[in-house]
């Protein structure tokens, strides 16, 4: 890890504590976090970093529980098990903090492209691509009117729906790393045809992931296709 990733970790760190405390005191957050609140105080109030290994420690244990908890209490789900997530997809500063914690917790290698669906997973692929300075390339249901070659993945879903996605065929190049994300997965439809266009593309795949996941069908799906690394931020049964 470089002088410029090691600031990056810290500064990330130092987010998560922030967004920790604006519910709790320094003793709360020392219980949640196990760290003592006086160098807890020196790092939200910003007079020192914590260190990287301590940065590290709060970004992929202390983050991921509490931006899991933060996302449990933003998503709602109706009687028909239909999820309401616009309180997180909208929500670009806590999308930005997801983005460390989920490369840290699934260690996904940095990618070329971040690779999403139109439209719910732009501003969760926005977040990662800028994390990695990686390229965002989203897939949509129809046709760019001034694009003349895409890369078309197609599918007949279970209801007999057939389902297709575009991306403009500049917007991955061979030999290229992708990283897929959206914002929720279920029956790992859309992901299932995100990774056919990443193939298609003579991409490598160096992860997928997912704000929420229904069930495990759908990341058991995404592992079917890939070996790489897939996670969610958190899995609701």
């Amino acid at each position: 890890m470089n002088r410029a990733e090691k600031a990056a970790l810290q500064l990330q760190a130092v987010a998560v504590l922030r967004m920790l405390k604006e519910t709790r005191t320094y003793e709360e957050l020392s219980a949640v976090t196990g760290l003592p609140a006086g160098d807890l105080n020196r790092y939200v109030n910003g007079h020192v970093l914590p260190g990287t290994d301590r940065a590290s420690e709060v970004v992929e244990s202390v983050g991921r529980e509490a931006l899991a908890d933060e996302l449990v209490a933003r998503v709602e789900f109706d009687d028909e098990g239909y999820v309401d997530n616009s309180g997180v997809v909208f929500d670009q500063s806590f999308l930005d903090l997801v983005a460390p914690v989920a490369a840290e917790t699934f260690e996904f290698e940095s990618p070329d492209v971040v690779l999403t669906a139109a439209t719910d997973g732009i501003t969760l692929g926005a977040a990662m691509a800028s994390f990695f300075d990686a390229r965002l390339a989203y897939a949509k249901k129809s046709k760019e009117t001034a694009v003349e070659e895409f890369i078309e993945s197609r599918q007949r879903l279970a209801s007999g729906i057939e389902l297709t996605y575009y991306l403009p065929a500049s917007a991955i190049d061979a030999g290229d790393t992708v990283l897929v994300v959206d914002d929720l997965i279920r029956s790992g439809e859309t992901q299932e045809l995100l990774l056919d266009i990443a193939i298609q593309g003579d991409a490598d795949v160096t992860g997928v992931f997912a704000l929420i996941a229904v069930g495990d069908e759908g990341m058991e799906r995404a592992r079917s296709i890939t070996d790489a690394p897939v996670g969610a931020l958190k899995t609701f049964e």
